[in-house]
This record gives C-alpha cells, structure tokens and sequence, in this order.
C-alpha cells in the first residue's frame, strides 16, 4: 500500500474503533446499571462519540486537500459517514436511556447491546479487509457474516420489543422501552451500511 493512501484506510479502522470502544462502554453501562450514575455514563459516552467526530473530520479535510485518493472520494466520504453513524445512534441508545429516565434494565437490552459490540468488532475486521479490495472474497464473506448477524439482531428486537410489554404493566416503561429498542436495531443497521458501502466499492472496482 502507498504511504499516501494509507492514512485513508488507517482513518477507517481509528473510526470503528471509536464505535467498538463506545459500543463496549454501552454493554458495560447497561450491564451494571445505576441510574444514580447517568449523568457521568452520558458524559462518558459523548466523549466517545466526539472521539468518532474528530476522525471523521480528519478524513473529510484529507479528501478536499487530496489530488488523488485510493477509491473514489465520494465513496470513502460515504463509508466515513457511516461509521460515523454508528457512533452517533449507540450514544442515542443512552441519550434514551437517560430522557426516559429508565431504573431498571431488561436483560434483552444487555443481550443487545452485546450483539451491537459484535457487529462493530465485525465492521472493524471488515476495514481492516478493505485495502484488499481487489482481492474481494474475505470482504465478500464478511459484508455476508455482518448481514446475518444484523438479522439476528432484528431477531433480538422482535422479542425484546414483545417481551417489554411483561416486563411492566405501565405502558409509559413499555413505550420507553421500545424506543430504546429501535435505537439499538439503528447501531446494527448503521453498521450493516457500512458493509453496504464496502460492497459498493467492490463492484466498481472488480
């Protein structure tokens, strides 16, 4: 790889590595959840998340400055996008959290938010694939393996959003609850679009 180039490919993997890192503290919060502490997770997270804004800006000024660039600019603009969004829909998750002044988490939301962590270690990998993009079968089986597991994700959500209504009789906590649900379905959707760009990029280029 050109020394040039490599700065775009190694912005793409600093930035899921923003998202992998907030997706962890997410499960974490969530896993030893004490609304008493809200304010210090929420502070916490933004910083993560400010961590993904800061690369992507980098990324963004690289491309206007840049003469020639690896892939197309406006395809690597989009893949940094995304990424982007992924950072910005797991701080929703907590941002929801927090306004629905949430006291008890669900163990699916737990088990969630682990299977979020699994697909930005999934998208990651992926970056890290994607200067091979040539080369394209171990991109094409991941782009594969992050799809199925955003279904199994939407699996996840099915039930989760089901069984929220016998996790209280107040339909206030299970309306709460399945909008925190629909944030976590967005962190796996983003990181599938990630993929989606990816496999974009490959069919230009093979």
């Amino acid at each position: 790889m050109a020394k040039a180039d490599r700065f775009y490919f190694e912005n793409f993997i600093q930035a899921a590595d923003c998202c992998c890192k907030a997706a962890a503290y997410l499960q974490e919060c969530l896993t030893t959840y004490d609304y008493a502490n809200i304010k210090e997770m929420l502070e916490k997270m933004h910083a993560l998340e400010h961590g993904a804004d800061s690369v992507k800006h980098e990324m963004s000024s690289a491309l206007a400055k840049a003469f020639v660039t690896p892939l197309e600019r406006e395809d690597m603009a989009q893949i940094s996008a995304n990424i982007d969004e992924v950072a910005d829909f797991i701080e929703e998750v907590l941002q929801r959290v927090y306004v629905n002044r949430i006291q008890t988490v669900m163990p699916e939301a737990v088990q969630f938010a682990g299977m979020v962590v699994e697909c930005c270690d999934m998208m990651k990998e992926m970056l890290h694939e994607l200067p091979n993009f040539k080369k394209p079968k171990k991109l094409h089986e991941q782009i594969i393996a992050l799809s199925h597991k955003e279904e199994e994700c939407d699996q996840l959500y099915l039930e989760a959003t089901l069984k929220a209504a016998d996790f209280s009789t107040d339909p206030l906590v299970v309306m709460f609850w399945r909008d925190i649900y629909d944030r976590l379905e967005k962190c796996a959707d983003a990181c599938e679009h990630v993929g989606d760009s990816i496999e974009t990029i490959v069919m230009k280029n093979n």
